[in-house]
C-alpha cells in the first residue's frame, strides 16, 4: 500500500494548544523537593551510575575478538577526590545494599565527585556463559549493585543509576567486613 510521500509534521506534533513546548512539566517540577530529600539522605559517600561505550553498547558485542582488544574498559572511574588512599589500576571492592563486586580503578576528573561510574552489560564470568571472548573479558556486572527495592516515585521505574556504594581496596576487604 502507498500512502503517499511523506509529509513535514514538525514542530507541530511536539507543540501544545498554547503553541509551546513544556520542556519541564508540572508533575517532574512538582516532585524536585522529593528527590533533593532523597539526595540529602543518601547514606553512603558514593552513588553508581551506568556508562555506555562505543565499543561495546550492548553485551553480545564482547564476544566480538576485534572489539574487545585493548585496555580493560570494564573498569570503576572513580574522580580524584573520591580516590583518596586508591591508585589507578588497583581492584577495588565496590559494595551496595544489596551486593559487591570488584573490578579495577580508573581515576578520572570526567565523573563528578561523589560518582562512581561502571560499564553497563560485563559479569561474563557466571556459569553457563558459552560465549568465549567475552568470557575472557567477564568484568563486573552492575547489575549486581542494582537495589530492586529502589524504584523512582514519580515514574515507577527501577532506579537503576544513582545506587549508594562504599569503595575500598580490595585487599582491605577483610578488615572493612569486620567494622
Amino acid at each position: 500500500m502507498d500512502l503517499g510521500p511523506l509529509q513535514p509534521c514538525l514542530p507541530g506534533r511536539l507543540l501544545t494548544a498554547t503553541g509551546e513546548l513544556h520542556l519541564a512539566p508540572a508533575p517532574m517540577l512538582a516532585d524536585l523537593p522529593r528527590l533533593q530529600a532523597t539526595l540529602d539522605q543518601t547514606p553512603e559517600p558514593l552513588v553508581l551510575i551506568g556508562r555506555r561505550q562505543l565499543r561495546s553498547n550492548n553485551s553480545w558485542m564482547h564476544n566480538t575478538p576485534r572489539l574487545m582488544r585493548g585496555p580493560d574498559r570494564c573498569t570503576v572511574q572513580l574522580n580524584p577526590a573520591d580516590a583518596q588512599g586508591l591508585e589507578h589500576g588497583q581492584t577495588i571492592l565496590i559494595r551496595s545494599r544489596v551486593g559487591q563486586i570488584t573490578a579495577p580503578l580508573e581515576i578520572t576528573d570526567t565523573v563528578m565527585p561523589g560518582v562512581a561510574c561502571l560499564p553497563h552489560g560485563f559479569g561474563h564470568a557466571r556459569g553457563g556463559t558459552r560465549l568465549s571472548t567475552a568470557a575472557q573479558h567477564a568484568g563486573a556486572s552492575l547489575n549486581d549493585l542494582t537495589d530492586p527495592g529502589r524504584i523512582d516515585a514519580l515514574t515507577g521505574n527501577a532506579a537503576v543509576n544513582g545506587t549508594p556504594i562504599t569503595v575500598h581496596a580490595a585487599e582491605q576487604v577483610g578488615e572493612s567486613a569486620a567494622d
